[in-house]
């Protein structure tokens, strides 16, 4: 099965990028694929064997899920390596170039839903993290 990566160049020094990605305050404002969808909480324990879970929640209450995770490996503002809730892997990479940040999320698909559609949405996450970050500063 091969992976999905999506990507985006933050606007922001890596040590803001990294604290708006980690801080669940900061998780409930972005991690959400469109304006339809929220997130009402989210727990983040950023340890080796720690879990995170964000829930994921349609605005009108028709539909919730616990989207969470299990951390194998992090280095503070460089990768975080994850197992899925459904035993899928997927990491991301933080890289400073100059006065903005680059990441990249990689991510083995479910097969629910198709690759593409997986993409468009996961972009969409990281679109919004981007937009949040950028109006922080």
């Amino acid at each position: 099965m091969n992976s999905v990566t999506v990507t985006s160049n933050i606007n922001a020094p890596i040590h803001k990028v990294w604290e708006y990605w980690t801080k669940e305050e900061h998780i409930e404002q972005w991690n959400f694929a469109s304006p339809e969808w929220h997130c009402p909480t989210a727990k983040n324990n950023l340890i080796k064997g720690g879990e995170f879970h964000y829930i994921m929640a349609a605005k009108d209450n028709s539909m919730s899920f616990d989207f969470w995770g299990t951390y194998q490996n992090i280095e503070s503002e460089k990768f975080i390596e994850i197992v899925l809730g459904d035993g899928r892997k997927m990491s991301v990479l933080f890289e400073e170039t100059e006065n903005r940040t680059l990441i990249t999320e990689n991510f083995e698909p479910e097969t629910e839903n198709t690759k593409e559609l997986q993409q468009m949405g996961w972009q969409m996450i990281l679109d919004n993290f981007k937009k949040y970050t950028e109006n922080q500063l």
